[in-house]
Order: structure tokens, then C-alpha cells, then sequence
């Protein structure tokens, strides 16, 4: 964002997490709303911006589906992505819901343990809330204020979720199974090592559900799974943190 010219200020309130930086955000809009424009990367928030973002990653499903015809002669037999907000997951989703052939599994940060605080497992543990300005899964208290979250993939440390993905798990058009951290960060070396790709420590959690779902697969049987980032982000932050645990000096 820095090389294109944005100015990038961090949010040092609160949790530092997603939902803190998109307080902030929305605050300085209403401030003001004449000369400033507020727009937000995941599908959340109030409409129109859950659909906007989903119809401009719809392209990756788009290409994803014509590219993986082409190359196999048919459509897979599963997709698997990460969800935080949702917004990669329901790009390549949203291409393939009418195709009843295809399973479709989001993948949520399980974090370090299932306490709160520790996880970010909206679909999974969430109940319905609403969180800026749009109603949806959310983790909540009693009183119905937003939990602390926590994933080792910032982009996933999200309380709430895009609200299609409650639609599509209430309609159980899509399965929503979690990921921990251990195997993300697994995932994250074993296929760096492996294909050369590096992929985000988000994209790490759908790559650690894919592997264990291709164990219980026929041979003939297909994944595609959605890689929403690079890991040039994580990798200095990754090989500090963990590198001596999987042989790096």
C-alpha cells in the first residue's frame, strides 16, 4: 500500500485488531463524509459494501472456475478457503453455489484453544449480533459487545463475519470447519518447502484443512483451494517467531 502512495496509519487502541481499525475508519468518515470516502477490503459493514467486495473478488472465482475447466475438463469436487471476514472465500465461492456437485468449506481460525479470546471461530461458536452497522454471526458477551479475538493470521482476527457466510451456513450450502494455529504454521512451511509458494498465514489455514480433507478422498477426487495472499508479509515475522521450531536458524 506504501509503494502505490497510501498513507498507512496503525490503530493503537483497544485490541489492534481488525475490528479497532475499522472503528477507526468509519469514525473519521463520519467526521467527514464530504471529503473523505470510507471503503474497506472484506465483505462487511453496511450494505452496499459486503456486495460491492464480493462482486470485485468474484473475478478470482470467475477465473479460478474457467482455469481449472480448462485444465481438468471438469469442475472440482471441493473448494476450500480461509474466512476472517470472508472476503476471498466468497470470491471463489460465489462462482460455484449453484454447482450442487461442489462442496464448499470455509475455513475459521481455531487459534491457540477454543476459550475466549483465543480463537476467531465466528461461524463455528458465534451466535447472531450485530457489529458495524450489519447483522450476522458474532462472538459476544452476555450483553451482546464483541469478545477479544485471536489468530497468528492478523488478517483473520475478526469478531464478526461477511454476512452471506451466516446465509450460506444457515442454509448449510457451505460446511465451516476451523484450523489452529500449529497447523496453519504447518501448512505455512510445508508448502513453501515443497511447491517454492509462500503463501499468506491465512491462505495457511485453508491449505491445513485441505490436506486433511484430501486424506479422507478418493484418489480421483479434487480440491481447489483459494490462495488469498502472499506470505512476504508474514515471513519475517514467522521465521523470528517460530523458525528454530521447523529447522531454521
Amino acid at each position: 500500500m506504501k509503494i502505490v502512495g497510501a498513507d498507512v496509519i496503525p490503530v493503537s487502541r483497544g485490541t489492534k485488531t481488525l475490528k479497532d481499525a475499522v472503528d477507526a475508519a468509519f469514525e473519521a468518515y463520519l467526521e467527514d463524509p464530504i471529503t473523505q470516502l470510507y471503503a474497506i477490503g472484506s465483505v462487511v459493514g453496511p450494505h452496499p459494501f459486503p456486495m460491492m467486495v464480493r462482486d470485485f473478488q468474484a473475478v478470482v472465482g470467475i477465473e479460478a472456475r474457467k482455469q481449472f475447466e480448462e485444465m481438468t475438463g471438469g469442475l472440482p469436487d471441493n473448494l476450500v478457503a480461509c474466512v476472517g471476514g470472508g472476503s476471498n472465500a466468497i470470491g471463489l465461492f460465489t462462482a460455484f453455489l449453484d454447482d450442487e456437485d461442489v462442496t464448499i468449506y470455509g475455513v475459521e481460525p481455531s487459534g491457540l484453544s477454543l476459550k475466549d479470546g483465543e480463537h476467531a471461530a465466528t461461524l463455528t461458536l458465534g451466535k447472531p449480533g450485530v457489529l458495524h452497522g450489519f447483522n450476522s454471526y458474532l462472538l459476544q458477551d452476555n450483553a451482546g459487545e464483541p469478545l477479544p479475538v485471536y489468530s497468528v493470521a492478523s488478517g483473520l482476527d475478526y469478531p464478526s463475519v461477511g454476512p452471506q457466510h451466516s446465509l450460506l451456513k444457515d442454509m448449510e450450502r457451505v460446511t465451516y470447519v476451523m484450523a489452529n494455529d500449529r497447523e496453519a504454521l504447518d501448512a505455512f512451511f510445508e508448502l513453501s518447502r515443497v511447491e517454492g509458494i509462500i503463501p499468506a498465514l491465512e491462505s495457511a489455514h485453508a491449505v491445513a484443512y485441505a490436506t486433511k480433507l484430501a486424506k479422507t478422498l478418493d484418489s480421483d477426487k479434487t480440491i481447489l483451494v483459494n490462495l488469498s495472499g502472499r506470505g512476504d508479509k508474514d515471513i519475517d515475522y514467522v521465521v523470528e517467531t517460530y523458525g528454530k521450531e521447523y529447522g531454521i536458524d
